[in-house]
């Protein structure tokens, strides 16, 4: 990352990058497709790794929690690398081409948590909410992580996680409220015994909401 900050990224090639890595070319070709991967050698692994998070949820798990989990998990990953993260941010900035390939990056997260999510989600569940709640969720995690590579890693990006998974849950809750489910009949005495409940009940469901 140095070398491509330090020479500009259109003048470095392979070679150049194998000699500065002390490795071969052909070394280098083994690892990464091309010279437009090199900027990005922690993204396969730290995929592995939400995969893995994910195919270990049990079967009791909420699917979307078991994504946001996995999400937390991989910013906490970036943002135990952060000379590669700010320097990487740099050279997106002024390279299109790199910016282009972070998106892609990108699309390989949602294309994970997106099938995780439609084929543990409720069989009745439409199935844009699948991708719809991945690229979500995925979207926080954008904001958080950008927001602290243009900060310098000056923002708490951990807590502007956690509060945009908040607004998630709340998206969710609302989305599954709004679907309704089976209703429950009850026919109770008019007592103050029975109001008292009744009261107690609705207070706790606005509490929850």
């Amino acid at each position: 990352m140095a070398l491509f900050l330090r020479e500009g990224y259109e003048s470095v090639t392979v070679e150049a990058v194998a000699e500065e890595s002390r490795v071969s070319r052909r070394t280098v070709f083994r690892h990464f497709g091309g010279k437009d991967e090199l900027p990005f050698p922690d993204h396969s692994e730290r995929l592995e790794r939400l995969e893995r998070r994910l195919h270990s949820a049990g079967p009791d798990e909420d699917p979307v929690e078991v994504v946001i989990a996995g999400t937390e998990e991989s910013l906490a990953d970036f943002l135990n690398r952060p000379q590669l993260v700010l320097a990487r941010y740099q050279l997106t900035r002024v390279v299109s081409e790199l910016r282009n390939r972070e998106i892609i990056e990108h699309e390989r997260y949602v294309a994970v948590t997106s099938a995780f999510l439609r084929s543990h989600l409720p069989p009745d569940t439409p199935g844009f909410q699948a991708l719809g709640l991945a690229a979500l969720i995925d979207a926080m995690h954008r904001s958080a992580l950008g927001d602290w590579a243009r900060s310098g890693g000056e923002t708490d990006a951990v807590a502007e996680l956690e509060a945009g998974m908040e607004w998630v849950r709340e998206l969710t809750s609302e989305a599954l409220v709004g679907r309704g489910g089976q209703m429950l009949l009850a026919v109770l005495p008019d007592t103050p015994e029975a109001r008292r409940s009744l009261t107690s009940l609705r207070d706790r469901a606005g509490e929850l909401r």
